[in-house]
């Protein structure tokens, strides 16, 4: 029998993957790369990107990585009771490293046919693959701690089986805590809690990263019974304060026209900070109050609203559809972001309100368009996941 489709984390795979790309379109207006992306260096030529800047890559896009973290959780933890490490292992790795792999090679060789790279960096990132992602490819530092996470889920899962919910929410109390390390890090001291040198595991260390954004979704899946009424209004209530802090630390640091340090311009960007931390929560508890319309049409005073039972289901389908593909369009959305930005920026064609969500809604078709075609192909899954 086939499962039944969750259909929420259909829209947070669909939504999270246009909200990377409107990170990586974002950049284009604030690296001082040669590339176009933000690198060690930054600088915004006027107050027009410092704001839209500010407000799509920090307001509205910054959740879209600890979105991702927390539907690989709300569907495999705990794991299943007749699952093994292995072959939990098997199963995950298989679907995700292939097409990994994959594209680390294309990121290291396909620009080389078009002159986006030297032969010379291109063999530098053949031979850095065994360890960490190619220079073109700096989106792919996600996979790594998604990786960590598979690793970590089959010894969390016991827990997380028989945790009541005081015992995850005192595991939660202590991530929350650890998400201000990295203020403390930056204003305080580079080292905490026994950090040194030689030891960069400090007091809280495993208590921290990720893996709070993993038990936080078991919590919201498990735990948290809350009405769809209150889910709305506390999660648009923490979205909006973790989304303004983050839109306003970056235009708060960015002055237009001088160099800045990136780190220090995206002083509250970290993925596992409070802000970004409060606007995840908030999103993702949005998210889950969208219900299933497959059963009947809504209904006014007896009467079937049938428009409104078709909207739905239309749009319901869209997200199903292009769930599947998400993993793909992650993959590949950078071989289409570049060329789409350089063309939008050099020909002056929009302003940066515009070209900035244009940028990513182009990259966002063409890599669906691109991941549903390879998608039949045998063996796609090996591919783009697909």
């Amino acid at each position: 029998m086939k499962e039944r489709r969750i259909l929420f984390l259909d829209y947070v795979r669909v939504v999270a993957c246009f909200l990377v790309m409107l990170v990586h379109a974002s950049e284009n207006f604030y690296g001082a790369d040669a590339s176009g992306l933000a690198g060690n260096m930054s600088m915004l030529a006027n107050e027009a990107n410092r704001f839209w800047v500010a407000f799509y890559d920090g307001g509205v896009a910054r959740t879209a990585v600890p979105l991702f973290f927390m539907v690989s959780s709300y569907l495999l933890v705990p794991m299943k009771p007749d699952q093994t490490m292995t072959s939990f292992y098997k199963h995950r790795f298989m679907r995700i490293l292939p097409p990994f792999f994959i594209f680390l090679l294309l990121y290291s060789l396909l620009p080389l046919l078009w002159g986006g790279m030297t032969l010379d960096q291109s063999l530098m990132d053949l031979n850095i693959l065994p360890f960490n992602f190619p220079s073109m490819a700096g989106h792919l530092w996600f996979m790594y701690p998604l990786i960590s996470l598979y690793i970590i889920i089959p010894v969390v899962s016991p827990w997380l089986e028989k945790s009541s919910a005081r015992d995850e929410q005192i595991f939660l109390g202590f991530f929350a805590f650890t998400t201000f390390i990295p203020w403390l890090h930056r204003f305080v001291s580079p080292e905490l809690w026994g950090e040194c040198f030689w030891n960069h595991f400090s007091a809280f260390w495993y208590c921290s990263g990720y893996l709070g954004y993993l038990v936080l979704a078991h919590y919201i899946r498990v735990h948290l019974k809350w009405s769809r009424r209150r889910r709305l209004g506390v999660g648009a209530l923490f979205f909006l304060i973790g989304a303004a802090f983050t839109a306003w630390s970056f235009w708060w640091k960015g002055v237009p026209g001088q160099l800045i340090e990136t780190p220090m311009l995206e002083w509250s960007w970290e993925f596992c900070t409070p802000n970004v931390l409060c606007a995840s929560f908030g999103l993702f508890l949005l998210f889950t109050c969208i219900q299933t319309f497959n059963s009947k049409p809504l209904t006014l005073n007896s009467k079937p609203l049938t428009h409104n039972f078709k909207f739905f289901t239309h749009h319901s389908s869209l997200f199903t559809s292009l769930s599947p593909l998400s993993y793909g369009m992650y993959l590949m959305h950078m071989f289409f972001l570049a060329p789409i930005a350089t063309f939008i920026i050099d020909e002056a064609l929009l302003p940066v309100w515009s070209a900035i969500p244009v940028i990513a809604l182009l990259t966002f078709v063409c890599s669906a368009i691109t991941t549903k075609l390879l998608s039949y192909l045998p063996g796609s899954r090996y591919i783009v996941g697909a």
